[in-house]
């Protein structure tokens, strides 16, 4: 089973979080991807931040480890990080690349970013295991009732398709 990372990095007052919109799949998401062969979640999820923004980070600590429900999701490292360097830069999986706070997220988020921003908020003093929420066959049905093209190119790169608009 292929694993993979995710990266959540708050402001310097932790009311606004980072967050990328994704060229394949047109959708804010908090930073983050697969594990490459030989490569530790560590290492991958600071690799995966700076691809995606264009900022060398620090980890600041492990948040949780998310064990998947169904085929929709993998198992996820989630870790909170800190910018020690670069500038916000968007690049070949980045469309665009923001602050946004905590309690104006924006809509076009899928699930579990909400949860996994709300698990880091809580600053619990261990790692955190859980269950990926929010990822089901239902919401996955709802979501191909509403959103039909979001959804076929989640599918698309799912299977290593990827269609890149360049706006």
């Amino acid at each position: 089973m292929q694993e993979s990372v995710a990266g959540i990095v708050f402001n310097s007052t932790n009311t606004e979080v980072l967050l990328i919109k994704r060229r394949d799949v047109p959708v804010w998401v908090l930073p983050g991807g697969g594990i490459d062969p030989g490569e530790t979640p560590e290492l991958a999820v600071c690799r995966e931040l700076f691809e995606e923004s264009g900022f060398r980070v620090k980890i600041l600590r492990k948040v949780a480890l998310y064990e998947p429900r169904n085929k929709l999701a993998r198992r996820t490292h989630f870790f909170e990080c800190t910018i020690e360097s670069g500038t916000a830069i968007k690049g070949s999986e980045s469309r665009d690349i923001r602050f946004f706070p905590i309690h104006q997220l924006p809509t076009a988020m899928p699930p579990p970013y909400a949860y996994w921003i709300a698990d880091a908020r809580q600053q619990s003093p261990s790692v955190l295991h859980k269950d990926v929420e929010g990822v089901n066959y239902w919401v996955f049905f709802k979501l191909l009732i509403s959103h039909p093209l979001l959804v076929a190119r989640f599918l698309l790169s799912r299977l290593g398709w990827h269609y890149n608009s360049t706006d």
